[in-house]
């Protein structure tokens, strides 16, 4: 078993996204997946991008947004969805809701997502004032 405690989570942000790093290669011994809680607020998006070696799955926990997907496709994205994204599917998000979208990403093999951020830190360093 292992249990990894909410201080040890760390939190990747970049402007109006916030991604917390629930499992992954720096805070487990997982060789399979990593496991990733995504805040974005209003207005807020993650551009298109690819993974060329791994496959992602999204699930949508709160709020509504439009997946951005290859070609200037979009499709709508909302609470309860699931998106599935294979090795190198073209994929991105648009929060185009007036409240703050929610989704957990599952991605295999485990990705280390920190050079696609600007700030590092703890979530226990998030919460100080």
């Amino acid at each position: 078993m292992e249990f990894i405690p909410a201080a040890e989570i760390t939190a990747l942000s970049n402007p109006g996204v916030i991604s917390r790093q629930l499992l992954n290669p720096e805070n487990s011994r997982s060789q399979r997946v990593t496991v990733t809680e995504v805040h974005l607020e209003p207005g807020a998006s993650q551009p298109r991008h690819v993974h060329q070696s791994a496959e992602q799955i999204w699930y949508a926990l709160t709020g509504s947004g439009r997946l951005l997907l290859a070609e200037g496709q979009e499709q709508p994205f909302r609470v309860g969805d699931v998106a599935r994204f294979v090795d190198g599917d073209v994929h991105g998000l648009v929060n185009d809701g007036e409240a703050e979208f929610v989704y957990l990403s599952v991605t295999a093999p485990p990705i280390h997502f920190g050079y696609a951020y600007q700030e590092r830190q703890s979530t226990e360093k998030r919460r100080e004032p």
